[in-house]
């Protein structure tokens, strides 16, 4: 929705809003809690994925500003404002808030809460245009730790020369692991605390987040005002990218060796950080990606959609991370519910193909396109009791309603989701949800 203040349109106020329902029948991971003491192996559950709003305006040809608001994630069980007890009244939070000067038609610059991520291009996804029902959150492998839901608060550089598109950024890194000592990174035995030789994100992190992504387009330019990229155009436009990106934070995560013994003495228990040697790790995290979209026939208005990205992520010895998007596991149990690894130290594979089946099959407005995304990562911590790397293999296989392109959409996916709670003997359980989306 967009209200012009000049008659040329050149200034004006814009509203963006959208909502993502979910309905969804799960097999939970093993040991996964529903409510407290109560074991549930699956359920159909319900809740929003995402509910959001972003305000933007230009009294200027020269300045920009907008707000992103909203809220993700709530169910009966978790995303409320208390979010491991229960998912009443979530927390309706900022986003993003920017305001960004253009200097000339090759550079733009910015400050504020932003999302102008580097790594990938999925790491700056478009939320309304996802091809698959759903983002793999490999993507935002700092979600909700070093970064406020994949935003940061900085500065940043945006803009094009030619077909060349860049976005740099420099940004605080939050606090984050406050509860985490060096005494958290062993294990306690007889009054002696022995490292394990796994890494977590340092509490004591204050280091600035330094992020770019650069793409080059060898057909049409993609829109840039905003941080979103597209996730399928329909057919719109004939895209061919390719891009790589990067975000470096020096010593993010630390780490105990398991050579590292320390017997816990009250001064040892009173100043950890003082009495304990730990090693500092850099984050170091790479992106190499492609995108083709385009349409196959122009009478019949078929098109087809193609993603790949590799990850190459470096964060500390063995650090693996689990995540399940909107959990309908209780509690704060990290593998409860639907979670999966979703980053750590090692290599990722991801990719997408979609196809926009011909028009009238439906009727005159709405279309079908069937996708497929798989995901195959390869994390440094998930060893089988034999040391081999157990490899994480994650498919989606799903249909898009588009009853009025992305205004309008239905989807339905199945996953079958891995459940590592016995890393020697992984289990494939079903998920199947139903998604409703309405972006105005």
């Amino acid at each position: 929705m967009k209200i012009n203040i000049s008659p040329d349109g050149s200034k004006y106020l814009r509203f963006l809003l959208w909502t993502q329902v979910y309905a969804r029948y799960t097999e939970n991971n093993t040991g996964t809690l529903r409510a407290p003491s109560q074991l549930k192996e699956s359920q159909v559950d319900f809740g929003i994925r995402r509910s959001r709003m972003v305000i933007l305006a230009q009294l200027n040809p020269r300045f920009l500003i907008y707000t992103h608001l909203g809220i993700n994630n709530q169910n009966a069980v978790s995303g409320g404002v208390a979010p491991a007890t229960d998912g009443k009244k979530p927390q309706f939070f900022i986003h993003e808030a920017v305001t960004e000067y253009k200097v000339n038609k090759y550079l733009s610059l910015g400050a504020g809460l932003h999302y102008f991520n580097g790594i990938s291009r999925l790491t700056s996804a478009s939320t309304t245009s996802i091809l698959p029902m759903d983002l793999p959150l490999t993507n935002f492998p700092t979600i909700e730790l070093t970064d406020q839901f994949a935003r940061w608060l900085g500065i940043y550089a945006k803009g094009r020369i030619a077909k060349f598109d860049y976005r740099v950024s420099m940004s605080d890194s939050y606090l984050t692991n406050q509860a985490s000592t060096p005494l958290s990174l062993g294990t306690t035995a007889a009054g002696v605390n022995t490292g394990t030789g796994v890494a977590n994100y340092n509490p004591q992190n204050t280091s600035h987040v330094y992020q770019g992504y650069f793409s080059y387009n060898f057909l049409e330019p993609e829109a840039n005002l905003l941080p979103y990229t597209q996730g399928t155009y329909l057919g719109t436009k004939r895209v061919f990218s390719i891009g790589t990106g990067f975000l470096y934070n020096k010593d993010a995560m630390y780490s105990r060796s398991s050579g590292s013994v320390v017997p816990v003495t009250s001064a040892v228990s009173a100043d950890p950080f003082g009495t304990v040697a730990t090693t500092k790790h850099d984050m170091v995290m790479l992106g190499f990606d492609a995108f083709y979209d385009a349409p196959l026939d122009t009478t019949s208005r078929t098109a087809i959609t193609l993603y790949g990205v590799y990850y190459n992520f470096n964060m500390g010895p063995n650090y693996v991370r689990f995540v399940g998007a909107e959990n309908p596991g209780y509690g704060t149990a990290a593998l409860r519910g639907n979670a999966v690894p979703q980053s750590g130290t090692g290599g990722v594979f991801y990719g997408q193909v979609g196809l926009l089946l011909p028009k009238n099959l439906l009727g005159p407005k709405a279309r079908l396109q069937p996708y497929v995304a798989y995901q195959h990562a390869n994390y440094d911590g998930l060893k089988t009791s034999d040391g081999s790397t157990k490899g994480v293999n994650i498919m989606d296989a799903g249909l898009n309603l588009l009853l009025d392109g992305h205004n309008a959409k239905v989807t339905l996916n199945y996953r079958p989701r891995p459940d590592f709670t016995n890393v020697n003997d992984v289990k494939y359980r079903p998920e199947v949800t139903l998604q409703t989306q309405v972006f105005l």
